[in-house]
């Protein structure tokens, strides 16, 4: 049986080396000592025949002898008894070589200490290979082969794994490095995804992230994303079917916005920000490639919109009037947290000359009025994201989110008999029945104010959600987890 098969490690000191190190070079005189005067074992990663002054040598040429021992130094010297590491030191220090092999007056020419170098074993360009080989949880999903004169975009493009942009090809050393990201296990089922309801684990998951170019850290966030747009509240199903153009709109909070680099200033709502771009392509493709949500079968959109291929911004925390639109589901301040709103792309609004906090909110509440159509109702809740230069409005004049919120309710409270189907001669609007109430636009706790977007501009926007309730979607926010 070679040493590297063997599932204990050989007897007495174990010394691992490569010849290109000049630590290792160093203590050749060392070994040939300690091969005379101990019981010796030296396993060489990048060279059989180093060091030919030694007797015998083991050849670590697949380097799972140093994976598996987690060699991350060269020269290490372990100690060995009874078939387990009882001690080691990396590099080489006479004082501490002599500690463990009671062995003394090492190499009294040499210096008292030199560093050692980087084990092949940790190397950047084999590591995430030798994860995939010997890492006993390895990637289970199914292997695909590509034909040798298939082109691999072209490729999931024709298998229909992709939203109609290229995607990075899931290959198993990049799914391994994904699966860093979190310390989730690959196994662990996240959710039943729609429309078909198909169980989804970490490793699925992981393997779409991949695919819309997302890094490792950003996982746990995608992870949050599916798990809060599979929900039963969130009703993800009736999202895709819908003939209305909306799609997952993904707020995230918490210090790990800024851990990973995500954009809540300028241009928080467009392109240009990996995490932002990627987290939110990759909940869709989940949604594509593990569900069978796809344009055409059970999406069916009339128009549909950008956020289809992925939807996703932080709330800026740093200077907002505010607490974070996380607390309004009743997170602390400072949890990392993913909420999940159905909305459609968003409008651009414009006052550049209130400066009262009143006047600004009856621009927001004339501009909100007209989500899906002025004449309809209670149905449909919204996102208003504040830019910083109308947030100070708000700042100054001590109102808080409720405060403005509230406002705008009041604002866009209108009697039932202009709302009513016929009244100002357009069939659309709520029933005659409904005609002596005087009605709000929204229902309550369905305007969420996030504050968000560039220093510069007397803007805000609006998101418009799909349809509010037990026949719709309400949103869900869920913790972001390791």
């Amino acid at each position: 049986m070679s040493l590297n098969e063997s599932p204990t490690l050989p007897e007495g000191l174990v010394v691992v080396v490569k010849k290109d190190c000049p630590t290792c070079e160093l203590i050749v005189p060392i070994l040939v000592r300690l091969e005379k005067e101990a019981q010796l074992t030296v396993v060489t990663q990048d060279d059989a025949a180093f060091p030919a002054e030694l007797e015998e040598r083991h050849f670590d040429g697949d380097l799972s002898f140093s994976w598996h021992h987690n060699i991350e130094t060269v020269p290490t010297l372990l100690v060995v008894k009874d078939g387990k590491e009882v001690s080691r030191t990396v590099g080489w220090a006479r004082s501490h070589w002599e500690s463990l092999t009671d062995i003394f007056q090492l190499g009294p020419d040499l210096p008292d200490h030199r560093p050692g170098c980087g084990s092949l074993s940790v190397d950047p360009s084999m590591s995430a290979d030798l994860e995939r080989r010997f890492n006993d949880s390895s990637i289970s999903a199914r292997r695909v082969e590509f034909a040798a004169l298939e082109d691999t975009h072209e490729a999931l493009f024709d298998r229909g794994w992709t939203d109609g942009l290229p995607v990075v090809p899931p290959s198993e050393e990049r799914v391994t490095e994904m699966l860093k990201g979190t310390s989730r296990s690959p196994e662990d089922i996240v959710a039943l995804i729609p429309p078909d309801l198909a169980p989804c684990s970490v490793e699925k998951v992981a393997i779409n992230a991949v695919m819309a170019g997302c890094k490792p850290e950003y996982l746990p966030v995608v992870l949050a994303g599916v798990e809060a747009v599979c929900t039963q509240t969130f009703n993800m199903h009736g999202l895709l079917a819908t003939t209305m153009p909306h799609a997952p709109v993904l707020i995230v909070n918490g210090p790990i916005t800024e851990q990973i680099g995500m954009n809540s200033g300028n241009n928080a709502l467009g392109q240009g920000n990996r995490a932002n771009s990627t987290i939110g392509r990759a909940v869709q493709l989940v949604i594509r490639n593990v569900g069978g949500g796809r344009p055409g079968e059970v999406d069916r959109a009339t128009f549909g919109s950008p956020g289809k291929v992925g939807f996703c911004f932080a709330e800026r925390e740093k200077d907002s009037p505010w607490s974070p639109i996380s607390t309004m589901y009743g997170f602390p301040e400072g949890t990392n947290t993913v909420l999940a709103f159905p909305g459609e792309a968003p409008r651009n609004l414009i006052d550049q000359l209130s400066r009262d906090p009143d006047s600004l909110a009856r621009t927001y509440a004339a501009n909100l009025i007209s989500i899906q159509h002025p004449k309809l109702v209670l149905g449909f809740d919204a996102i208003l994201a504040v830019a910083p230069d109308h947030s100070r409005i708000f700042r100054e004049s001590g109102w808080s989110r409720e405060q403005l919120a509230a406002r705008i309710n009041e604002l866009t409270v209108r009697p039932g008999r202009d709302l009513v189907r016929g009244a100002g001669n357009i069939p659309e609007g709520i029933p005659e029945a409904m005609e002596n109430l005087d009605i709000p636009k929204f229902r309550e706790n369905g305007l969420h104010i996030v504050h968000c977007g560039g220093a510069a501009g007397l803007f805000s926007a609006i998101i418009g959600g799909w349809v509010n309730g037990e026949m719709g979607s309400d949103p869900v926010c869920v913790e972001i987890t390791p």
